[in-house]
């Protein structure tokens, strides 16, 4: 895949974002001066393409110290939004990255059944396989017999060895037995499915604690990453998501998934703005290169509607 073609399917996710943004500020600024009518759209429109309150008006009080009273054309409207979205954004943009010492570094991934848990744990490893590093996938959602089908499909499709258990068994006791072979192997990363079951908070907290405290009797800095996986298209609900998996998984940062299929794609925005938790990469489709690092100047550009 191209990279103008996955931009584009990035641009094609938020065009519903972007048009509502660039129709309100066409409509109200032409060639005229920033106003406090204006300012009020700019903002209305934000909040409408799920950029939350908060971000809204933080982006809105910038505008209005720069260019307040400024004669100002659409277009250059439109990139000062760009400019202010990205703002909030590049504080939290930071890639994952393969740091830990002695490896492997352990990384588990947590998010809700649906969010695309199983097919990003694949795509993170194509990345990280990219840059030369190896990588043993864990299947450590034993709940779902599917789930850990689908890791297995993905693993023999992307040439990453699995360690996996029978439907049921005990995720604690398979994450142990991972461990230890990426341990003797020295293998780069091992990366870690979990449960993403929210109906019993505590059963899901306490599973995840075994985790931890199973690995940590192996590599007591183990895990050395949390990454929560979102779905775009629940859109503010992802703000919910993140709010009780940092209560029970202590996440440390986020992954935002099937943006080239949402409206509500400017939810990244809010979770910046919330949370500060870093953002890790965006995806645009099922395929396995459809994951990529995030960029925030990219992704504000789109959001705005600024090609």
């Amino acid at each position: 895949m191209t990279e103008t073609s996955w931009t584009q399917r990035l641009f094609g996710g938020f065009r519903k974002t972007s048009e509502r943004l660039t129709s309100n500020l066409t409509g109200v600024v032409g060639t005229a001066r920033l106003d406090e009518a204006t300012l009020d759209e700019v903002e209305d429109a934000l909040i409408l393409s799920d950029l939350g309150p908060a971000a809204a008006g933080r982006i809105r009080a910038r505008l209005s110290e720069r260019r307040f009273g400024l004669e100002t054309s659409p277009q250059e409207l439109k990139e000062a939004v760009a400019e202010e979205i990205a703002a909030i954004l590049r504080p939290v943009a930071k890639p994952l990255q393969i740091t830990a010492f002695p490896r492997p570094q352990v990384i588990l991934v947590i998010g809700v059944n649906g969010s695309g848990k199983t097919t990003t744990i694949a795509k993170l490893a194509h990345l990280f396989q990219e840059d030369d590093y190896s990588v043993m996938l864990a299947a450590g959602d034993t709940f779902r017999a599917a789930a850990i089908g689908q890791l297995a499909t993905w693993a023999e499709r992307i040439g990453a060895p699995l360690v996996r258990g029978p439907e049921g068994g005990d995720p604690a006791s398979i994450v142990f037995d991972a461990l230890k072979s990426a341990t003797a192997q020295g293998t780069d990363a091992l990366i870690v499915d979990t449960a993403g079951r929210l109906q019993n908070k505590r059963e899901l907290m306490d599973e995840l604690a075994k985790i931890r405290r199973v690995l940590g009797r192996l590599n007591p800095d183990a895990p050395h990453d949390v990454v929560l996986v979102l779905d775009a298209t629940s859109g503010q609900n992802a703000l919910a998501q993140i709010d009780v998996f940092r209560e029970v998984a202590g996440v440390t940062g986020l992954v935002m998934t099937k943006l080239d299929g949402t409206a509500r794609g400017g939810v990244l925005v809010a979770a910046a703005e919330q949370y500060g938790l870093p953002i890790h990469a965006i995806g645009v489709g099922e395929r396995i290169d459809d994951l990529r690092p995030f960029d925030p100047d990219l992704v504000a550009r789109v959001i705005a509607g600024v090609a």
